[in-house]
């Protein structure tokens, strides 16, 4: 065990940390394959009031670093399920990291459990007082003793700065293990692994290059696109993992690496890569691991064109997905999400003719939604989607599910018929994939690829 100490620039000077790093990084058993599992803390997370989004990238942190995550688990806020998960992942992990419960208030255990799970006394760190009283100090709100209770750490701890929060994490070893506890705040635990843990690790362990490559497809199935790929994929080297990570009408395809030659690893992926793409032309759309709004934004750049949408079942959905990507700005102009019939017809244009002899979900409909939205914010592509979502309103000719899409320039249009079998939220997004692969089908035909 370490004694407590707090590592910052501002507390030692660069060789003193180095020298400590290594002193402690001597102390401890590299025979072990580096991997790592988090452990998540809370009711919360049980119950399905707060999705566990932490360690999803931590992970994904994680294995940039070149380590390789064990397990993920969450367990609640109770003694006996933390000590019990700490002993459980300790079997077989090198790295156990820790996220929750340290909070102020009384349902927050986490840092009592460490204390006694660790053999240690609950101290004042000076340099978490100071961290507290200055981000109230900030903020102009008095504190109260529950606040200064959140500088109290183990002794037997390596004091963490929070550089975005009141809540220290703490670094412990035992049997040759290191142990992280990090808050459940994302905001603040994303800055604590990027700031320290990380960089600390990586000087504590020798580690291989772990490396990916990735493509996307649309429009096959997992199972039809691994019985096309199947021969290639059974010669894979054993080193060389493909997964499959299917989503909405997409198949990304992964493959992974690891060994101790950069070089050589990043030739021989390359190599396996070309022969996965050309193996699958017909079906691919990026061959990087880029989302479909992402395909489409570089498509536009790359031909100086501009998209708005109209949107009818999909509420603003596709609006969402596209203004989540930086920069769409420059390419996306706008929504008109037309739900009901009248704003179909005096926003959009649709003849009233046609939403009454056709009906909203109608290809007629959708044709002259793209239309009418190219025109109004005048853009050289339009999608429109009209369609029904469910649980409710579907008819026998046009059951739930039915939803028209179309998409186009002032040249040609393309429209299609589709039938999503899933709930609301669902088809929804499967609606909103479907409708910018066909906007892609469009640029394609326009002589704009990405590929």
């Amino acid at each position: 065990m370490f004694g407590m100490r707090q590592i910052s620039s501002a507390a030692l000077p660069l060789p003193c940390i180095k020298f400590r790093i290594k002193q402690m990084a001597d102390s401890l058993d590299h025979s072990l394959k580096v991997n790592v599992s988090i452990v998540t803390i809370g009711d919360e997370l049980l119950i399905g009031q707060v999705i566990d989004t932490n360690s999803a990238w931590m992970a994904q942190e994680l294995n940039k670093a070149g380590f390789w995550l064990r397990r993920r688990i969450s367990v609640g806020d109770s003694k006996q399920e933390i000590t019990h998960a700490l002993d459980e992942e300790s079997r077989y992990a090198s790295v156990i990291l820790i996220t929750g419960g340290l909070g102020p208030t009384a349902d927050d255990i986490t840092k009592p459990v460490l204390c006694e799970y660790f053999g240690g006394s609950m101290v004042i760190d000076e340099g978490a007082l100071a961290n507290v009283k200055s981000i109230f100090s900030k903020l102009n709100r008095p504190i109260i003793e529950r606040n200064l209770k959140q500088a109290e750490v183990p002794d037997n701890c390596t004091v963490i700065p929070n550089s975005r929060g009141t809540a220290p994490g703490m670094w412990f070893e035992k049997d040759g293990k290191i142990f992280v506890s990090m808050p459940g705040v994302p905001h603040e635990m994303k800055g604590m692994m990027t700031d320290f843990v990380i960089p600390h690790l990586q000087q504590f362990f020798t580690l291989p290059f772990i490396t990916h490559r990735t493509l996307v497809t649309f429009g096959i199935g997992e199972s039809f696109l691994a019985e096309a790929i199947a021969d290639w994929e059974s010669r894979l080297p054993v080193h060389l993992k493909l997964a499959y990570l299917p989503h909405y009408g997409m198949v990304r395809l992964r493959i992974t690496g690891s060994g101790d030659n950069k070089r050589l690893l990043d030739d021989e992926l390359n190599q396996e890569f070309g022969k996965l793409k050309a193996l699958v032309t017909e079906w691919l759309i990026a061959d990087e691991d880029i989302s479909i709004a992402q395909v489409i934004g570089k498509m536009l750049l790359r031909g100086n064109a501009t998209v708005a949408t109209a949107e009818s079942c999909t509420g603003g959905y596709i609006a969402h997905v596209i203004t989540s990507v930086p920069g769409s700005s420059s390419w996306y102009k706008g929504t008109v999400v037309s739900y009901a019939n009248e704003v179909k017809q005096r926003v959009l244009d649709v003849q009233k003719e046609t939403l009454q002899t056709k009906g909203a979900v109608s290809e007629e409909t959708v044709r002259q939604m793209v239309n009418g939205v190219r025109k109004k914010m005048q853009t050289t592509y339009a999608v429109a989607t009209s369609g029904i979502m469910g649980p409710e309103g579907g008819t026998t000719d046009k059951p739930v599910g039915t939803v028209w899409i179309a998409a186009g320039n002032a040249k040609h249009t393309i429209s299609a018929n589709f039938h999503f079998r899933y709930d609301r939220a669902r088809n929804i997004e499967m609606a909103a994939n479907y409708a910018l692969n066909m906007l892609r089908q469009v640029l394609m035909e326009d002589g704009i690829s990405l590929l």
